[in-house]
């Protein structure tokens, strides 16, 4: 039996697109209860060629922190590649672009990435990705 998966991508976007059940999202993630009063600003990334969204969730949580989430049915090790990606268009998307000629630094808020999986495939139930696990010349 085959799954439509980018079915379920539009069912996980479409469910989470929504502050409060943003807010629900990550306190259950983090295990913390989240003030409702605090602000999110979603700012998942479209592309504007395909008519169609590059991450399936990407959202500011008061003025600390981005979140990028991907909803994965495979599991990836290129994922800290496609996050990077996926964050320096967000940064693009929520800084001004002329701030970045200016000489101020410019504060961005910092970003944590969660990836949800689904599969099949035996995974652990948290597990850390590294960019730098891609880069050549780094072999032991």
């Amino acid at each position: 039996m085959s799954v439509n998966t980018k079915y379920k991508d539009s069912v996980f976007t479409k469910l989470f697109n929504d502050e409060d059940r943003l807010r629900e999202l990550y306190a259950a993630l983090e295990g913390i209860e989240y003030d409702p009063a605090i602000s999110i600003t979603i700012n998942t990334l479209e592309d504007v060629l395909y008519m169609d969204r590059i991450n399936d969730l990407s959202f500011t949580v008061g003025d600390k922190l981005v979140f990028v989430i991907e909803h994965q049915s495979t599991l990836n090790q290129n994922m800290p590649l496609r996050i990077l990606s996926y964050i320096v268009r967000v940064y693009e998307k929520i800084i001004a672009h002329r701030a970045l000629y200016k000489t101020a630094l410019v504060k961005i808020p910092k970003p944590e990435f969660i990836v949800l999986y689904n599969g099949l495939e035996k995974a652990p139930e948290k597990w850390e990705l590294r960019l730098s696990d891609a880069f050549m010349g780094l072999e032991a």
